[in-house]
Order: structure tokens, then C-alpha cells, then sequence
């Protein structure tokens, strides 16, 4: 028998598969980026709410998934073996104060969440990409995952806040006492140099869905 609980994982494995948070799969899928929060789930008076059969063939047909396929990873123990449960946030929050502490790493509860193959990081995480200033290498919709606790060095891709609150994702290129120079992603955007004091945090990006 199916369960509401087998259903909600196979959608958030599907999603996990394809690089993307469950808010991510419904807007590749055309639907409302709320269709599968957790929040949508249960109703306020704790009733269990089901995917619709419309929903989930909207997402087969953005994922290029068969029905059979859904239906392996509704009871497919081997999809959680090494694997973690990593917060997902969105890019333009992360600017937002109360979402990290000082060292960058993610405080707090209510993030939405993946299931995501081990990244030897217990305090990684995931941001989700909005907008183009990130093209073409991360589109609207990409998945990055962050690692505070991974070693840094010259030509990483790294996501950097600055003590203003701007939230930037670019190309390590040089680091030193007095100043860091990093490379933007989008062409379109300059070679940006700060001092060391003027960034709160910086993480290596360790995974990207492209």
C-alpha cells in the first residue's frame, strides 16, 4: 500500500536526482514553487494532503521520468544509503540576516531540504540560484552545494558575503593578508577586490546541478 509519507520521499528524491530542492522541481514543472513544501502537506488541522496525479506527471514530463521510475523510488532503500539531508535556501536570502552564524554556517530550522549523496560536510548546504546574473554557468533554478568547512585555494568557486550583506558567488583568484581578488562569474560583471575585513564568510562550492 502507499503511503503519504513514500509519496512526499519519491518526490523529494526525484528532485534530489535532478540537482533540485522540491520548490525547485515544481518550478521546472510549470507548478506554483509552493506545490511542495512541507508546509503544503499536512493541512492547519493535520490532515494529510496528496500530491495531485496532475503534479506528479507534470514533474515526470520536466525530469524526463517514467511512472515506473517514480514508483523505484518510492521504496528504494538503497537511494538513502550515503547519503545527507542538506538544507536548501534561496540565493537572495542568504543576504538576510538570521540565516547563518559568523563562520557561514546555517542556523535556525524551517529550511526546505534535499536528500543528497555524502559531501563529508555535516554543515553543508544549498542555495538556490534566482535570476541570470550567474550565467552562464548558474541559471535560474541551479542547485549549488556549500561546504564552510572545505580548504580553500586559487581558481575555486566559492559563494562570498560581505559585511554589507551582498551575497556573491565567483572565482577565487588570489587571497592574501591585505586583499582578495575574485572573478565573477557572468563575464558582464568586473574583477571584484576586497579586503579580508569586508567579507563576513566564504565557502567553497563543492556541487552544481548543470
Amino acid at each position: 500500500m502507499l503511503k503519504h509519507a513514500d509519496i512526499w520521499q519519491a518526490i523529494d528524491r526525484l528532485a534530489a536526482q535532478n540537482g533540485l530542492s522540491a520548490s525547485g522541481l515544481a518550478r521546472r514543472a510549470g507548478l506554483d514553487p509552493t506545490t511542495f513544501n512541507k508546509s503544503k502537506r499536512t493541512t492547519t488541522e493535520g490532515k494529510l494532503r496528496w500530491p495531485s496525479t496532475e503534479s506528479i506527471s507534470k514533474v515526470l514530463e520536466a525530469t524526463a521520468s517514467s511512472f515506473s521510475d517514480f514508483v523505484s523510488l518510492v521504496d528504494n532503500e538503497q537511494i538513502t544509503g550515503a547519503t545527507q539531508r542538506i538544507p536548501v535556501i534561496g540565493y537572495a536570502q542568504a543576504g538576510a540576516q538570521g540565516f547563518f552564524d559568523d563562520a557561514g554556517y546555517p542556523v535556525g530550522s524551517g529550511w526546505d531540504e534535499l536528500q543528497f549523496p555524502h559531501v563529508g560536510d555535516p554543515q553543508a548546504y544549498a542555495l538556490e540560484i534566482t535570476g541570470d546574473s550567474m550565467e552562464p554557468v548558474y541559471r535560474d533554478g541551479d542547485i549549488i552545494i556549500v561546504s564552510p568547512s572545505a580548504s580553500l585555494r586559487r581558481g575555486d568557486r566559492v559563494v562570498v558575503k560581505t559585511t554589507g550583506g551582498e551575497v556573491m558567488a565567483k572565482q577565487l583568484l588570489r587571497s592574501t593578508a591585505n586583499r582578495i581578488e575574485l572573478q565573477s562569474i557572468n563575464p558582464a560583471h568586473p574583477l571584484r577586490t576586497l579586503n579580508p575585513t569586508e567579507i563576513t564568510w566564504m565557502a567553497r562550492i563543492v556541487w552544481a546541478s548543470q
